[in-house]
């Protein structure tokens, strides 16, 4: 019986497998990983400013209560401290270079009226410009108004 020969052909391997569509897990990867950054960053910002109002409250329980402090050196620190706190948790472009009633007008978009342009908070402006040293009742009053000022801030950050 002759051979004959079948028509076959060679075999076939399949095509590469290219990179183009990707997989379902890198579309899902490209979606969450910028996802998680910006909750890590917003996570981030949230703490820091929770974080420098508790510390501010603190330090203005401190100041408050420290006998070794006349009224203009309490009157400076407090100073200090709201300027810290403001920097810390509004973007420095807008608050470090505020200064006399712009600083109050800043001041008193956080409370209601304007107790920083018209009320005791002008001793934050002023007092390095008065000859008599603030009352006790003045640093009292500024005391209760920059308490107030740092709970709004509590309240805007939640």
């Amino acid at each position: 019986m002759p051979t004959t020969q079948l028509p076959l052909k060679d075999i076939h391997l399949p095509e590469a497998i290219g990179w183009w569509p990707p997989a379902i897990g890198w579309w899902l990867l490209a979606v969450f990983i910028p996802l998680v950054i910006a909750f890590l960053y917003w996570l981030y910002k949230r703490l820091t400013s929770k974080t420098a109002i508790k510390t501010a409250k603190k330090n203005l329980a401190a100041i408050k209560h420290n006998p070794a402090l006349d009224n203009n050196q309490k009157l400076r620190e407090l100073s200090m401290l709201i300027r810290r706190v403001a920097i810390s948790i509004t973007p420095r472009t807008e608050v470090a270079s505020l200064t006399g009633r712009q600083w109050l007008a800043f001041l008193d978009k956080s409370v209601t009226g304007a107790p920083f342009s018209e009320g005791c908070g002008q001793l934050l402006a002023d007092a390095p410009y008065r000859n008599n040293p603030p009352s006790e009742l003045e640093i009292s009053q500024l005391f209760s108004l920059c308490e107030d000022w740092l709970k709004a801030q509590t309240k805007q950050k939640s």
